[in-house]
């Protein structure tokens, strides 16, 4: 193992972490960013994302997570597309250890975000970002006096659904089940709902369309029959699973997974630090990821300084 400790390693090159990156590297901290595929995180997989402030036509989630890369490199931040499997602390310092050998360090950020659970259904994958989305919030107001789809019946599935009714004309809440699963007052307020049509005990097969969504294959679930439903867009609710299993030994985490920070983005690890979508109380957006690796990046570095390590 080297003897070098570097001040900060930050895992995960989404918006968090390229964003607790620039605030690092502006602060000549000794710091790198590790990122075991491509930087963006979930904002590449966003066609158009409006709610992000600057743009006031709106950007493209890859060009987006393309400005930020660069904006961090400007800035000298190192960039390695390693694969983390485990971070443990040391006596005197915090050991990140990848497929390609360990990197000691001071502090660490962790920025791997949290994936929507896929339904692996045919033209789920292909229609991503171009009618099939896993964020009502990110992408709803392109829906407006259209129809969509949303697939699940549980909290969040509701949740989405009732917002969308601010844009769509019409929502369909598939559910492969007969009543939902939802808390009583989000279900009742859906039911109640005059955009809202239940598609009960049916699952969806198939998402179909050339250049973007234009029907969905739907089953149901007790006759075996299927039918096509013309929609817009198709919003998919099957769960979200955190990117944590490098550090589950390590920090503190809730019952879902997250990992539990303080206001100043701490977690229960002195010199351990977690941002964005994988935070407990994250409401998964991008605006929202980079205050959280701004926060971040600076109580590390107040953390460095009360320790006279930099």
């Amino acid at each position: 193992m080297t003897d070098k400790i570097r001040d900060m390693v930050i895992i995960g090159g989404g918006p968090a972490g390229l964003t607790a990156g620039i605030y690092a590297s502006r602060a000549l901290l000794d710091v790198v960013l590790l990122e075991k595929g491509a930087y963006g995180g979930q904002m590449v997989t966003t066609a158009h994302i409006e709610n992000y402030p600057g743009f006031p036509e709106g950007i493209g989630g890859f060009e987006l997570a393309d400005l930020m890369q660069k904006q961090a490199e400007v800035f000298g931040l190192p960039i390695q597309y390693r694969s983390v499997e485990s971070v443990v602390r040391e006596e005197n310092s915090l050991v990140v250890n990848t497929g390609d050998g360990p990197v000691r360090t001071r502090t660490v950020i962790i920025a791997t975000g949290a994936t929507p659970n896929k339904l692996g259904v045919p033209g789920e994958e292909r229609l991503t970002g171009r009618g099939v989305s896993y964020c009502a919030t990110c992408d709803g107001a392109l829906y407006r006096d259209r129809v969509v789809a949303v697939i699940g019946g549980g909290d969040s599935a509701v949740e989405e659904a009732l917002f969308l009714t601010r844009f769509a004309s019409r929502v369909h809440i598939v559910h492969r089940r007969d009543q939902l699963r939802a808390v009583p007052l989000s279900a009742q307020r859906a039911l109640a709902n005059e955009k809202i049509t239940m598609e009960w005990n049916t699952v969806l097969r198939e998402v179909k369309g050339d250049s973007d969504v234009q029907e969905l294959l739907l089953e149901d679930v007790k006759s075996g029959q299927t039918r096509l439903l013309k929609a817009d867009g198709v919003f998919i609710y099957v769960g979200i699973t955190p990117q944590v299993g490098f550090v589950s030994h390590l920090v503190e985490m809730d019952a879902g997974g997250y990992v539990i920070t303080d206001t100043g983005m701490r977690t229960s690890v002195q010199g351990v630090y977690a941002a964005g979508d994988v935070r407990s109380g994250s409401i998964r957006q991008v605006s929202s990821a980079v205050g959280d690796g701004a926060t971040a990046a600076y109580n590390a570095y107040k953390y460095l300084e009360e320790k006279d390590s930099i």
